[in-house]
């Protein structure tokens, strides 16, 4: 399985859902809580080009937010790019 990364703030509904998606899958992922740290909000703006959060990684890909995440859900396309380890 893939490594699944994800930018989050603590009080972001959109980062709950993601997180409840990949939870309820049974992905685990590695979490990265920019609600205080500035150098990681950075850190995510840099490689996502978003400031916003959620951010989403499944291996090297850029999924983008929890809209975009639902989306590949919905196409029937998150199963295998978590199984491929893109």
């Amino acid at each position: 399985m893939a490594k699944v990364t994800i930018y989050t703030t603590g009080m972001c509904g959109f980062c709950h859902a993601a997180k409840r998606l990949l939870s309820d899958k049974g992905v685990e992922f590695h979490e990265i809580d920019v609600t205080f740290d500035r150098a990681k909000r950075r850190e995510m703006a840099d490689k996502a080009g978003r400031t916003s959060v959620p951010q989403i990684w499944v291996g090297k890909t850029h999924v983008g937010g929890c809209d975009e995440l639902y989306a590949l859900e919905r196409a029937g396309k998150l199963d295998p790019l978590l199984q491929a380890g893109a």
